[in-house]
């Protein structure tokens, strides 16, 4: 009969087991980072994306311009790379200030009962209004840019994290060890820090992925309503905006940043599903 020592798998084996029950978030990693790669390295591996040149207008993808070229002369190979950086960094962005802003405004909602009566009817106001509407009207108030833009998209995903940060607050507060630190008098400080905001990591993480993948596609569609960025930036929803009038002629203008976005989302959205199976423990005890 075997021993539990030789029954058990090597250790190297069990460390990576979660890559085996969720290769999605490994499938998602690679391609977010070979795109991260890319963005880094623009410089090297791509012409200036504002360069014009007439005599070269809309060719067709060659050995000398890999993705073609737009109205203006302009590579579309480079504009796509440049563009990269721009998506990126409003994903980031956004998916940072609405973290860290929701987690302090959830945890607080969620603790303190006479804060959550005001400010959750304020979340639910702005949830009432529809996302990319509430993002135009605050660009149209202020000069467009990349911060603004980022501001703008950002403000819409709160109250999301908010809402969630709020519920897994609501739960933990009412188990049996709260209230007992809470009788024995511990400190509010150290309730939240120690008991409170480690419950809201892993659903957090979860939803900041897919506050990422929400504003790269907010961002892409303010641009190509030409409300996002300025049409110098190189974003892709520029991009696509402007190439939109020569779609019958020179669709390439259009579909490499197309499936450049398309591709982005969905490695964002694979990490973000992989994350959920791997730190959700309901999910996790069934694979």
């Amino acid at each position: 009969m075997a021993t539990f020592a030789e029954a058990a798998p090597p250790a190297s084996v069990r460390r990576f087991d979660w890559i085996r029950r969720n290769p999605t978030i490994v499938i998602g990693a690679f391609i977010l980072g070979l795109l991260a790669t890319l963005a880094l390295i623009a410089p090297w591996i791509a012409d200036d994306p504002l360069g014009f040149d007439p005599l070269e207008r809309l060719r067709r993808p060659s050995a000398e311009f890999l993705f073609g070229t737009d109205e203006f002369g302009r590579d579309v190979y480079s504009r796509v790379v440049y563009g990269a950086r721009i998506s990126l960094a409003v994903g980031i962005s956004v998916a940072t200030i609405a973290t860290v802003a929701g987690l302090f405004i959830g945890v607080l909602c969620g603790y303190f009962r006479k804060v959550d009566n005001v400010v959750m009817r304020v979340m639910d106001g702005l949830m009432a209004i529809p996302p990319i509407l509430l993002a135009i009207a605050l660009i149209t108030l202020m000069k467009a840019s990349l911060t603004i833009v980022i501001i703008a998209i950002s403000i819409p995903e709160i109250p999301r994290v908010v809402r969630l940060v709020r519920s897994v607050v609501l739960q933990v507060r009412g188990l049996p060890y709260i209230e007992a630190a809470i009788a024995s008098g511990t400190r509010t400080r150290t309730i939240m820090t120690r008991h409170i905001l480690p419950n809201t990591l892993a659903p957090l993480i979860v939803q900041a992925t897919y506050a990422c993948a929400s504003a790269i596609l907010t961002e892409a569609g303010l641009s190509f309503l030409g409300a996002g960025t300025p049409p110098e930036i190189p974003s892709w929803g520029n991009v696509i905006s402007l190439g939109r009038t020569y779609f019958q002629i020179a669709p390439w203008i259009i579909f490499f940043p197309g499936v450049m976005l398309a591709i982005t989302v969905l490695a964002i959205n694979l990490m973000g599903d992989g994350l959920r199976d791997t730190l959700d423990p309901r999910i996790a005890r069934r694979m």
